[in-house]
Order: C-alpha cells, then sequence, then structure tokens
C-alpha cells in the first residue's frame, strides 16, 4: 500500500494492475460547444466508465493492491453513491465482501446499483460525523478493510489514471479541469498533469454552496464545509489531509459556479452532445462557461465524471 502521494511509476504500476477492470473511456468533442465555449474543449467521458463513474478506477486500484488473504473480510466504505458502487464491483470481482454506508437521502439510482453488486447497505444520517460512524461501527462488526473515498494514496493513484489516459490520447493541452469534492481525482488529476507535463496547469471546479477546496487552498489549511445544500452530489464532502497537501503544491485555480450555472452546463451537454451526464459532472464545464477569459483560445481537457442520475429527478 502506498505510504506517500503517488510517483509516476505508482500511477503506471495502477494503470497496469486496473486495465483489465476499467474501460479506456472516449474522449469526445463539440464543435458547437468550443463556439459556445470560445476554446477546444476535449471531454474525457467516465460517465462510460464501469458503475458510470470515474470512482470505478480508484476503488479497483485500492482493492486489487490487497492480497487474496487480505480480502477475506470484505472491504467498508461510505458514500453517497458512485465510490459506493465502485468498491461494491471491485470487491465482487475480487471475491469479497463489500459494506456500502449511505446517507438516508441518497439518490435512489445509487442505491439500487450498490444493492445490484451485492454489496450490503448501511443507511446514516446526511452528514460527516454520522458517515464515519456508522463506518468504523461496521467495520468493528466485520473486520471489514476500509476502502476511504479519497483520502488514500492507492485511490489517489488510481483516480490519477483517467487524467493520464486523457493527455496520452490528445496532443498539446493547454490545461486540464476537474470537478472537487474530496480530492482524490483532483490530486489524482494534479500529479499525473505535473509527471506528463509540468507546464500545463490544472484548475478545479466546485459548486459556491460547498466551496471547502477554494476555501482551504486561500486560508492555506482546511475549512470544511459548513453547508452540503448543492444539487452536485458528489462534491458534498470537504478535501482530505492528503488531497489537500497534493492540490496546495500543483493546483492553478479553483473556480465556484451557482446551483443555477451547474443546472445549465449540465442541460447544454445533454442537448448539444447527446450524453447524459450527473450534476457534479458539469461543474467543470460551468467554471469555463464563466471564465471565458482564463480559457479563450486554449487546448482544455475536461473531466467529465459520470453519469448516474435519477432520469425521475432531473434539473431541467
Amino acid at each position: 500500500m502506498l505510504t506517500s502521494p503517488p510517483s509516476f511509476s505508482d500511477i503506471k504500476r495502477a494503470h497496469q494492475r486496473i486495465s483489465e477492470y476499467i474501460i479506456q473511456t472516449p474522449v469526445m468533442t463539440s464543435k458547437n460547444i468550443d463556439e459556445i465555449a470560445g476554446c477546444e474543449l476535449f471531454f474525457k467521458c467516465e460517465n462510460f466508465q464501469k458503475v458510470g463513474a470515474f470512482k470505478m478506477r480508484g476503488a479497483a486500484n485500492a482493492i486489487f493492491s490487497f492480497t487474496p488473504e487480505e480480502r477475506v473480510n470484505g472491504f467498508a466504505c461510505h458514500s453517497s453513491g458512485n465510490h459506493g458502487q465502485a468498491v461494491a464491483l471491485a470487491a465482487k470481482l475480487a471475491g469479497a465482501k463489500a459494506y456500502v454506508v449511505m446517507p438516508k437521502n441518497a439518490s435512489k439510482v445509487k442505491i439500487d446499483a450498490v444493492k445490484g453488486y451485492d454489496a450490503e447497505v448501511i443507511f446514516c444520517e446526511p452528514n460527516d460525523q454520522s458517515r464515519t460512524q456508522a463506518c468504523e461501527d461496521v467495520i468493528s462488526r466485520t473486520g471489514a478493510t476500509l476502502i476511504h473515498p479519497f483520502n488514500d494514496y492507492n485511490i489517489i493513484a488510481g483516480q490519477a489514471t483517467a487524467a493520464k489516459e486523457l493527455i496520452e490520447s490528445v496532443e498539446d493541452l493547454d490545461c486540464i479541469i476537474a470537478p472537487v469534492g474530496g480530492g482524490g481525482l483532483a490530486a489524482g488529476t494534479c500529479l499525473i498533469a505535473h509527471h506528463l507535463d509540468p507546464n500545463m496547469e490544472v484548475y478545479l471546479g466546485e459548486p459556491v454552496a460547498v466551496d471547502d477546496a477554494y476555501q482551504s487552498l486561500k486560508a492555506g489549511k482546511i475549512i470544511p464545509n459548513q453547508s452540503f445544500d448543492t444539487i452536485a452530489d458528489g462534491l458534498k464532502t470537504t478535501v482530505g489531509e492528503k488531497t489537500f497537501e497534493i492540490l496546495k503544491e500543483h493546483v492553478k485555480e479553483v473556480f465556484t459556479v451557482t446551483e443555477q450555472e451547474i443546472i445549465d452546463a449540465m442541460k447544454l451537454i445533454w442537448e448539444r452532445m447527446k450524453i447524459v451526464i450527473e450534476p457534479s459532472c458539469a461543474v467543470p464545464f460551468a467554471a469555463i462557461l464563466k471564465n471565458p477569459k482564463v480559457f479563450n483560445g486554449k487546448r482544455v481537457g475536461v473531466i467529465l465524471t459520470g453519469g448516474n442520475v435519477d432520469l425521475s429527478k432531473l434539473p431541467f
């Protein structure tokens, strides 16, 4: 298991380890959207990934880093959905049991998906303290190993492989932008961008309602979220200690966007690209539309993180 931020060779090894368990997702473009945004956008479509989100990369890397003997008591995690689905599927593929703690208000489509991968779902109140306590209770009851959603170097190395594929498949990117919640994908993106092209700028998008990364990077210390009231349910978590140390060193800027800006960006991608993305996924694109001077004329890599949407509750 990794005990320090992943090196380039750590990320390459992670990519090899998970290659048979993930999809190398396509990079899509849209001339129409480029005209609207005033720049060239290259969308890395992790909404087409197994479990419908990039989270499969980190979960598979973490779980398959354990030997078969270390997997016997199974794996536990807390998640509003996508990480839970990823742990459930990766554990199933590894022949192990998964226990997933989910908030009572998690979307039905995500709860059903976690159960569909044979995981045991344990419900908790929708706050960090309740999630953590419920997860600790499960671990003491079962002896399961915790797979943290983001504050884990093996998770970060796995998530980095999405940006690795993007950078390796698109020449001459000027910058790359990803959403930030707990920071696993953001930290992995920062590291692989730094390793592959030290001049590449990394930007992050975040809902203004849960702007802990923006506030924390400005303050130089972690400022936890006080509110969790955002449509971007995958981004409600406060950044972790491990991810924050990496973000501090490598992030050029965090852009915040309103709920309406997220909805508008999400709708535009549905309409113009004919693909299903979830609200969290629209946040970086919303940030690009909001900050045209920053991205004008540039070649921009955008990680579309997931497509797990409750179709009965679309915001538009």
